[in-house]
Formats: C-alpha cells, sequence, structure tokens
C-alpha cells in the first residue's frame, strides 16, 4: 500500500498535539539536549540488557544499535517534522516487523527513553519552570508522533507480510486476491 507522508505527518501531529510552536521549541533545546543524547541512549540500552525477551534482538548488535539510535535520537530534535520525517519513522516501524520486534517493545522502549529524556530535561532546564515545561511538551508530543507513525508502519507491514504468507500457502495470485477483494467490497 502506498502511503502518503503528508497525510500521515498532519493526522500523527493532531494527534500527538505537535504544533509549528513546539516543533520551533525542539530546534531551540537541540544545542543543550542533543550532546548528552548519548547518555540517554547508553542508558536506554542498558536497561534493555536487563529484559530477557529483549536478548535475542541485541546479541551482536549493541553498538550498531545504539549509533544507529542515537541518530534517531538527534533526528527528533534537528529534523524538520514533515513528510521526509514521517517516512524514516515509517522506515524504522517496518524494519522492526521485519527483525520479528514484538509490537509492544516500540511503546515501552518510548516509555523508557521518555524516562532518560524528562531526567535530562529537569536537569539542564529545571531552573527555568517555563521553559522546562515547554521542553517537555514538544519531546513528548515528538516522540510521541514518532511511535504513531512506527505503530502505523509497523501494522500495515505486519498485514502485509501475513497477506504474502497467505498467496504463498494458498497459491492464489495477488491479481487474483485483488480482484476478489475489490468485488467483495
Amino acid at each position: 500500500m502506498a502511503q502518503n507522508f503528508n497525510e500521515l505527518i498532519m493526522y500523527s501531529k493532531t494527534f500527538s498535539g505537535l504544533t509549528p510552536e513546539l516543533e520551533v521549541c525542539l530546534k531551540d533545546i537541540a544545542p543543550v539536549i542533543t550532546p548528552h543524547l548519548k547518555q540517554v541512549t547508553d542508558s536506554f540500552y542498558e536497561q534493555l540488557a536487563t529484559i530477557p525477551a529483549a536478548e535475542k534482538y541485541l546479541a551482536g548488535r549493541i553498538e550498531h544499535l545504539k549509533a544507529a539510535h542515537l541518530k534517531w535520537m538527534i533526528n527528533l530534535f534537528e529534523l524538520d517534522v514533515d513528510a521526509q520525517f514521517a517516512e524514516g519513522m515509517y522506515k524504522v516501524g517496518d524494519i522492526h516487523v521485519k527483525v520479528n520486534l514484538p509490537v509492544e517493545f516500540m511503546a515501552g522502549a518510548m516509555t523508557l527513553i521518555n524516562t532518560e529524556i524528562i531526567k535530562l530535561v529537569i536537569d539542564k532546564m529545571g531552573s527555568d519552570l517555563d521553559k522546562c515545561s515547554k521542553a517537555l511538551q514538544a519531546i513528548n508530543a515528538v516522540t510521541g508522533l514518532a511511535l504513531m507513525i512506527m505503530q502505523q508502519s509497523y501494522q500495515e507491514s505486519s498485514i502485509a507480510e501475513e497477506l504474502e504468507k497467505f498467496l504463498k500457502i494458498s497459491g492464489m495470485s495477488r491479481t487474483l486476491f485483488t480482484n476478489l477483494a475489490k468485488a467483495y467490497n
């Protein structure tokens, strides 16, 4: 299914509450926050290592995963949150399906990440309550938006993967399946 990333980003912004003002806030706080995101990534992977179900997804890949994770986190603060951003988040969800990562790992991971980022923001901006509050709102909105897009991708990729299995098992062609689906609707 072809995804319209312009529609997806607008839809996701509506649900996450990511306003233009909060997008500006993310870029404004980037110089304060991004230099410390490596520590957030390290802490995140330390926590993941304590979860037995995560072990098989981490084995032999920690450094590669940390590098990709750090880049992803920096992008939350530095990239424009537009259709291209949505496409990138969508690909992350698709990759999670390809490695058979359980869907709950994404939501759980985002909770762990946000917990670490909250500590960081309070440490760096806690003396300015207005700035700290606005920063936390912006971060909550962008991480919520990213999670929404990744989960939508995960769901669509999972359905597509199941359809491919069905077509292979049944011997049905995609054309026949598509025609039957159109006739049913």
